[in-house]
C-alpha cells in the first residue's frame, strides 16, 4: 500500500513507519521539521492547519493513518487541532481519493466531560464517523514500548523499587508494535470499516495499578511497591509543575483529571473482530524488553 501518515516523528508514528517499511509499504509522512532521508519514506513539510501540505500528503494514497494529536494543554484552544486537524485531513483524504481513513483516538474520548483532551478526541471521533471516506477508529489504552518517553519515568521508579501512581483504579495496556500492526491491518483495502475499537494486550479486566507496578518491577527482576496518590495530590502536582516549568509543564490540571479516573480498561464489547487481529506481545514480556531497550540506549 501507499500510506499517508501523520505523527510520524512521534513515538507511535515512528514505530508505524518502521513497521510499514518492513511490510513492503511506501509511506508519505507529514513533518513540521526537516527529517533525514530514508528509503520508502517521502517526507512532506507542513502541518495539519496547512491545506496544501495535506493535499500533497494524501494525493493518490491507498489509506491515511492519522496518529498526530495534542495530548497536553491548558485550554480548549490548545486542543483544537485534535478536531480541526482531523477535519482538514479528512477533507484532503476524500479529495485525494484515499480508500481508508484510520484514526488514532484515545480511551479518554469515553469521558469527554472529564478532560479537555478527552472532549477534543470525542469531537474528532464524531467528525470521522460522519466522513464519506471508509473509516476505522482505534482508542488505544496506555501504550508502551521502545522509544516511549511518556512511560520512561514509571520504569525509572520501578527500578528504584517504588512506583507512584494515580488514585486506585484499573487500566489496560498495549505494546506499540501490537498497536501499529492493528493500524496497518485496518488500513488494508479489504479490512472492515465503520469500526470503533478499543484494543489491548488481551488481559480481560485489565491491570490494577498495584499489578501494573509489580509487573514493572518484574521487568527489573525486583519487587516494586506502589503508592496510589490522592487526586488532590495530583492537582497540587499539576499546579507545582506549572509554577516551575510554565508552558513546558507535563502534568497539567487536565492530565491530572484524566489520570485520576479509576477505569481506563478497554471495553470488551469494542474488541477487534474475532480472527482479524490479536495481540502478540504479552505485557510482562513487553515490559522486560522495553526495560532492556532503555538500558541499552542509556535512558536508565
Amino acid at each position: 500500500m501507499k500510506l499517508a501518515v501523520t505523527g510520524g516523528t512521534g513515538f507511535v508514528g515512528a514505530r508505524l513507519i518502521d513497521a510499514a517499511g518492513g511490510g513492503g509499504h511506501s509511506v508519505r509522512a507529514l513533518t513540521r521539521r526537516p527529517m533525514p532521508p530514508r528509503p520508502g519514506v517521502e517526507w512532506v513539510a507542513g502541518a495539519l492547519d496547512q491545506p496544501a501540505a495535506l493535499a500533497s500528503l494524501t494525493a493518490g494514497t491507498d489509506a491515511v493513518i492519522h496518529v498526530a494529536g495534542v495530548i497536553t494543554g491548558r485550554t480548549a484552544a490548545d486542543f483544537a487541532c485534535n478536531a480541526d486537524g482531523t477535519s482538514a485531513l479528512l477533507n484532503a483524504a476524500a479529495a485525494g481519493g484515499a480508500g481508508k481513513f484510520v484514526h488514532v483516538s484515545s480511551l479518554a474520548a469515553r469521558e469527554p466531560k472529564l478532560s479537555l483532551y478527552g472532549a477534543s478526541k470525542a469531537t474528532s471521533e464524531e467528525i470521522v464517523a460522519r466522513s464519506s471516506v471508509p473509516w476505522a477508529i482505534v482508542r488505544p489504552p496506555a501504550v508502551y514500548g521502545p522509544g516511549d518517553k511518556e512511560t520512561l519515568e514509571l520504569f525509572k521508579m520501578a527500578r528504584r523499587g517504588l512506583v507512584l501512581l494515580p488514585p486506585a483504579g484499573r487500566l489496560s495496556l498495549i505494546h506499540v508494535d501490537d498497536l501499529v500492526a492493528l493500524l496497518l491491518a485496518l488500513a488494508a483495502p479489504n479490512s472492515p470499516s465503520g469500526l470503533l475499537i478499543e484494543a489491548d494486550d488481551g488481559r480481560r479486566g485489565g491491570w490494577s495499578h498495584k499489578e501494573f507496578a509489580e509487573a514493572l518491577g518484574a521487568a527489573f527482576s525486583r519487587r516494586a511497591r506502589s503508592l496510589s496518590m490522592p487526586a488532590a495530590v495530583l492537582r497540587f502536582g499539576a499546579w507545582a509543575d506549572r509554577l516551575l516549568r510554565g508552558d513546558a509543564a507535563k502534568l497539567t490540571a487536565d492530565r491530572a483529571a484524566y489520570f485520576s479516573h479509576p477505569d481506563w480498561v478497554a471495553d470488551p464489547t469494542r474488541a477487534v473482530p474475532a480472527g482479524f487481529w490479536t495481540p502478540r506481545i504479552a505485557t510482562p514480556d513487553g515490559l522486560a524488553a522495553t526495560a532492556a531497550w532503555y538500558r541499552a540506549q542509556g535512558w536508565l
